[in-house]
């Protein structure tokens, strides 16, 4: 007898459903291949690459390779070809079970960048497994009274395949008492049946054996057997019968142990021992069955006495049996299905694989930088999982397929900001009570050279000491960089340019790492008052970036030039100058002038003069001035004077320490009669000595003559330049300069060879001061006939009386120093056409309205040589022609200056000329000064009549 188990309707949705999978998948945008199962080792896959769009050669380059959650060692890729091949035993039953879909997924995963390509490998299974029966042999006792189409129930067999390879048919061994049926369709039970078709004689068939045989459906067909072996019993002829022959209960996973399933319920028509009932399971059913659930066998209660796990099985099938106590004792079966409900027990699981880290800060938005995957064994909402990232931060999640999430960049990076990032990602699922995992990634930010080097400021500003030793460390110039490693490692070195005619390396260097600044050689003031270079910071990184820094090195004056004496028309031998002095001068007379200049600048270049008396002379009729350097008589010549006086004058400055030069001069005291014989008895051996001179050596003379005429042209075509422009109104413009010359009283004498003029930058500019240097050659004859004019008309002017209100200039206690060195009582005056150069003015704190302010130029301490006097508010007052103003302020010290103005005659003071910070003046002075008017006027009368008369 054969019986076979048809599907009908069922069947043809079952194909229908996975027609409708396998087009789902197709268009899912994933890799599929198929395979049998038990496929033996290298079996070909797929051309995994190639189906990829991957090229052959960037496999390993680009580290190719395949990973698996469920098993990674059952199949391989050979790098060499990129062919997908089988590499251990793929068991069907064992990866999948009995479910209708089995596929191993696989991640395939390359970097650079990084990629993640997902492939599906059905696995197809094969008829591998033969139809099993629980057991091999079953004992049947039934009584010969038995009513025909009594039915027996049998545990049908089960196939471990799927499909056709598992639709199975049964044959039951020839016999005239028995058949076998499959009464129901229900997938779940699959009983069978032995039906008794003719009555039992146990006189005659005590015993029977059958054999039952089940055939799957695959090819080639696998059986399997089932022994039946019948005992005829005698007797007790009702079995017991339960209300239901299946049982279906829902038991939720975790149930307590004692936790009632079910109470059965059988019942038996015979009475006495034949009718009580007693209940178990199955002879046959699994241990783990047995081990779970506990069955009463009084009451027939069915209770939880293991642990009851969805997870592990969401479906018990048992099999339960009441016998009664009859002689022979009758059977009755019953099938208890018992569905697991599931509740949400477990938490997502999360993964996180391929690392791609760290992760460069200019990466683009969109950088994979992690692979995530979650699992969730529970079902239904239970396990529908939801993830998420902490806030704040520049990342995302991107999911790519089913449970599977990239990790990508949402922003831009900066390291300088945030060097990592600890992203936590939360996978939650939808249970109640929602459960929950996390899983910390930490991100690193690999530093990319995108800051270059910065300075603290733009520009510095060193104070130097000339004549410092070669190889002096000056300054450190020190630039940060915000990046990191090699980024940040910064180096220095020069911006070469040219000083003059000489390279600025010559001057300076930087060392490349520490950034020290050092001078290679001395440097000198009176060379080079400024040294500007720029300092250039770069880093290492690739492509390198830097910034640069300015430097201004002001080399500050030290005191090492001497003063310098200036040639005298009247040198003698020896290099002392002569000079001829009629007895007659009274006292005053200006006997002679010592010049002299200093090379260096401020209280270093101020010249101050001193006479040197003799070895055991008590005291000289002559004297010098303290700044002018004029030589004077300090009362009347007589009889008791040598005819001959040599007079030595000491030359010294101001400096620390001070540097001295002399100066000889002698003196001639002569009649009145004489000085012309002997002026005229000099010059004519003056002039025999040149004639001898030209006849020596005449070609060299025409040489000289020639350069100097075409120097005093040259001079006398760019004075005519210079008169001829004419100053715009308004502004700081050259102009004609107006001649300065020194008078009775003094002069101003400067160290630079410049000139240099100071405009208050609003208005017309200040023509109150210009100042020229001392070491040009000698103005002509005309000019000074033109200063001996201004000197007479000094005589005839009254003196203006100084501002006795000495105060101290904030700006110039600062310590500002300047290159001006001051005479005693100069004139100076300056045309509207003196040289230009606008700087900023600091003036004195002079507070009244009549009191002069004189402004040097800001210069950070450096020289200037411009000075400005000013009067008052709006500086209505100016001096008029051969006046001076009533004071000024000595450059780099709070002294300030008052200027007399005093006929030639008067004797002059230098406690009346200079006061530092006091007011000296007082009014006996001023009394002995006025006195002492009418007899200055009338020796003044009488040497110019002298004068005429010589």
């Amino acid at each position: 007898m054969v019986f076979a188990r048809r599907g009908g309707p069922d069947s043809r949705r079952l194909l229908l459903l996975l027609l409708l999978f396998s087009i789902w998948e197709a268009g899912s945008g994933q890799l599929h291949y198929s395979i049998p199962e038990e496929a033996k080792h290298g079996t070909f896959v797929g051309r995994i690459a190639q189906d990829l769009g991957l090229e052959l050669a960037e496999l390993v380059p680009r580290l190719f390779r395949v990973a698996s959650k469920d098993r990674g060692d059952l199949l391989e890729v050979n790098l060499q070809n990129g062919i997908l091949f089988v590499n251990s035993r793929i068991d069907r039953e064992e990866l999948c079970g009995k479910s209708a879909e089995c596929s191993i997924h696989l991640e395939v995963i390359v970097d650079r960048p990084l990629q993640v390509f997902h492939v599906e490998v059905e696995v197809k299974d094969i008829n591998d497994n033969p139809p099993v029966f629980p057991t091999t042999q079953k004992n049947l006792f039934v009584s010969e009274t038995r009513a025909l189409d009594s039915r027996f129930s049998l545990e049908g067999a089960s196939d471990a395949d799927i499909g056709t390879n598992a639709l199975l048919t049964y044959r039951l061994s020839p016999s005239e008492y028995f058949s076998l049926e499959v009464p129901t369709t229900d997938e779940l039970v699959k009983p069978l049946e032995l039906v008794l078709k003719k009555p039992l004689d146990r006189e005659r068939d005590s015993e029977l054996h059958l054999v039952v045989k089940a055939t799957d459906g695959g090819k080639p067909e696998l059986t399997g057997t089932l022994e039946l072996h019948i005992t005829v019993l005698d007797a007790n002829d009702n079995a017991p019968a339960f209300d239901r022959a299946i049982y279906r209960v829902k038991l939720v996973e975790n149930a307590r142990n004692g936790t009632l399933v079910i109470r059965l319920n059988a019942s038996d028509l015979d009475e006495g021992s034949n009718g009580q009932i007693l209940y178990s399971f199955a002879a046959d059913i699994p241990p783990k069955t047995e081990a779970t659930f506990h069955i009463d066998p009084v009451s027939g209660e069915i209770k939880v006495n293991g642990k009851i796990d969805f997870e592990e099985t969401n479906l018990w099938k048992i099999q339960a049996e009441a016998v009664d106590e009859g002689s022979p004792p009758m059977f009755g079966h019953c099938t208890i299905l018992i569905e697991v409900l599931d509740i949400n027990d477990n938490a997502p699981k999360l993964i996180v694989t391929s690392l791609s880290l760290p992760i460069r800060e200019d990466a683009p938005v969109g950088t994979v930088i992690a692979l995530i995957s979650v699992t969730d064994p529970d079902s239904t909402v239970n396990g529908q999982v939801t993830c998420s990232l902490t806030p704040q931060v520049p990342f995302k999640l991107v999911s790519t397929f089913k449970n599977y999430y990239s990790l990508v960049l949402d922003s831009a990076l900066d390291r300088e900001t945030t060097a990592d990032f600890k992203v936590v990602v939360t996978a939650r699922d939808r249970g109640s009570p929602s459960l929950w995992d996390t899983a910390s990634v930490s991100v690193e930010v690999a530093d990319v050279n995108d800051n270059a080097p910065a300075f603290a400021q733009p520009e510095y500003t060193v104070f130097v000491k000339e004549n410092n030793p070669p190889g002096a460390h000056i300054f450190t110039v020190s630039a940060v960089d915000a990046d990191a490693q090699e980024n940040a490692l910064v180096s220095y070195s020069l911006v070469e340019r040219r000083v003059g005619e000489r390279l600025l390396s010559s001057y300076v260097s930087v060392h490349a790492e520490s950034g020290k600044v050092f001078a290679l050689q001395p440097l000198d003031h009176e060379e080079l008052e400024l040294l500007q270079f720029q300092v250039s910071a770069r880093d290492a990184g690739v492509p390198a970036l830097g910034s640069n820094v300015t430097l201004q090195v002001f080399v500050l004056d030290e005191n090492d030039n001497v003063p310098t004496l200036l040639p005298h028309r009247a040198v003698g031998a020896g290099g002392a100058v002569s000079e001829l002095v009629p007895r007659s001068v009274g006292s005053g007379h200006v006997v002679a002038k010592v010049r002299a200049v200093d090379a260096d600048s401020g209280y270093n270049a101020w010249l101050s003069y001193e006479l040197q008396l003799a070895a055991g002379a008590m005291s000289s009729p002559f004297r010098v001035g303290l700044y002018t350097g004029e030589i004077s008589t300090t009362r009347a010549l007589d009889e008791a004077d040598a005819p001959r006086q040599r007079l030595l004058v000491l030359v010294k400055d101001h400096g620390e320490p001070a540097l001295t030069a002399t100066a000889t001069v002698l003196v001639s005291l002569v009649e009145n009669g004489q000085a012309p014989k002997i002026s005229s008895l000099a010059s004519e051996s003056i002039a025999s000595s040149e004639a001898s001179l030209v006849t020596v050596n005449v070609y060299l003379i025409i040489a000289i003559c020639a350069v100097s005429s075409l120097l005093v042209l040259t001079l006398l075509l760019y004075t005519a330049l210079r008169c001829s422009a004419r100053p715009i109104n308004g502004a700081c413009v050259p102009g004609k300069p107006m001649l300065v010359c020194s008078s009775a009283v003094g002069s101003w004498s400067y160290s630079q060879q410049r000139r240099q003029r100071v405009c208050s930058g609003e208005g017309p500019p200040k023509t109150d001061l210009m100042a020229f240097s001392p070491s040009l050659p000698p103005v002509l004859g005309s000019a000074e006939d033109t200063c001996q004019r201004e000197r007479q008309v000094e005589h005839l002017k009254e003196p203006r009386q100084p501002n006795p209100d000495w105060r101290y200039s904030a700006s110039l206690r600062a310590g500002m120093h300047s290159s001006v060195h001051l005479e005693e009582a100069g004139i100076l005056r300056a045309g509207p056409g003196g040289p230009d150069q606008q700087w900023p003015t600091v003036s004195s704190a002079t507070p009244e309205p009549e009191a002069g302010e004189v402004s040097p130029p800001v210069g950070a301490g450096v020289n200037s040589n411009s000075w400005t006097f000013k009067y008052g508010p709006g500086n209505p007052k100016q001096p008029g022609p051969g006046e001076l103003p009533d004071k000024f302020i000595i450059p780099g010290s709070p002294a300030i200056i008052s200027i007399r103005q005093e006929s030639a005659n008067n004797q002059i003071d230098k406690s009346d000329f200079i006061t530092f910070g006091k007011k000296e003046e007082t009014k006996k002075k001023k009394k002995k000064k006025k006195g002492n008017k009418t007899q200055e006027k009338k020796e003044k009368g009488n040497s110019t009549t002298d004068n005429s008369d010589q």
